[in-house]
């Protein structure tokens, strides 16, 4: 089967406070997982998607598989294994914003193995995705992106990365060398400005995108959250407004951002387009709870834009 787009990582079942009521505090389960959001933001906009990950022989793993093919997403290089979990996270809300609280450790996604990596499933498709947490939910996980990295180079496949930086899974220096030996490798990258800041040292945007371009990416997406994206390549640089919209709930939303970009870059359009379209996805997707449920499709994109014109 030949894909637009072959995401790899960790996904996560989701419990997102939502509220309180009678005898405590409500959480509303849902989906999450950086790159399995991405994925289903790209199907929702009408790409071929596909998904590489492991999974348990739980319950969640198969809520995961019901959710993928009710999205259209391709699971048929999804490991199941009974001897291990699917991994899960809390989100909790607060006048700083979101916390996130992971029980991740030992899921079948962190034991995935580079043998493991289906490299003719990649070289049929035209994107590759992954991200810093692919990486840093285990030694293995990470030999493994790298491995699926080689076998996308080797085929003409492009590779799309977002450094998505979680500190409490690795050491900052990790983090630092495995993200920057990662950049020279990838077609487009989507660094946000809050984990650039700490990844890179430097706070000024325009400046972030020039390390990066040094670095090796042709392509940097710099997300600023409600400001909007900084479009840089060699050839010029751009920022993209963001979208006022009536947002409750960030979760995901730079995932969205990746995933309706690379929709629209697969389409045929330009960056600047693409970027601008991904913007109001994004800010759509922080108008409802949750990572996957508030995630627009194209026609509600489409809508959205014609009335902000």
């Amino acid at each position: 089967m030949a894909l637009d787009l072959v995401a790899f990582g960790e996904p996560l079942v989701e419990f997102n406070q939502s509220g309180e009521r009678t005898g405590g505090t409500f959480y509303r389960l849902g989906f999450g997982g950086d790159t399995s959001n991405t994925a289903i933001a790209a199907a929702r906009q009408g790409v071929g998607v596909g998904y590489f990950t492991g999974l348990g022989q739980d319950a969640f793993g198969d809520m995961f598989m019901d959710l993928w093919a009710t999205e259209g997403v391709d699971t048929s290089h999804v490991v199941r294994r009974a001897d291990a979990h699917t991994g899960m996270y809390f989100v909790t809300h607060g006048s700083t914003g979101h916390v996130f609280s992971y029980m991740r450790a030992g899921s079948v996604a962190s034991l995935v193995k580079p043998q493991d990596v289906p490299a003719d499933y990649i070289a049929r498709s035209k994107y590759l995705h992954v991200s810093g947490i692919s990486q840093a939910i285990s030694g293995t996980a990470c030999d493994s992106v790298f491995e699926a990295i080689d076998a996308a180079r080797a085929a003409g496949v492009k590779v799309a990365y977002d450094t998505n930086l979680r500190l409490k899974l690795w050491p900052l220096a990790r983090a630092r060398a495995v993200t920057h030996a990662t950049i020279p490798l990838c077609d487009v990258i989507f660094p946000s400005l809050d984990d650039a800041t700490v990844l890179t040292g430097l706070t000024d945007p325009n400046e972030i995108a020039s390390f990066y371009l040094d670095l090796g990416a042709p392509l940097c997406l710099l997300k600023m959250g409600k400001e909007g994206v900084l479009v840089a390549s060699l050839s010029g640089r751009q920022k993209i407004a963001g979208y006022k919209v009536a947002s409750v709930d960030a979760t995901g939303a730079g995932d969205t951002f990746d995933g309706s970009f690379l929709a629209m870059l697969i389409g045929g359009k330009s960056p600047i387009e693409a970027a601008r379209y991904a913007n109001a996805a994004a800010a759509l997707s922080t108008c409802g709870y949750g990572a996957v449920a508030p995630i627009p499709r194209r026609a509600e994109v489409e809508a959205f834009l014609r009335t902000s014109n």
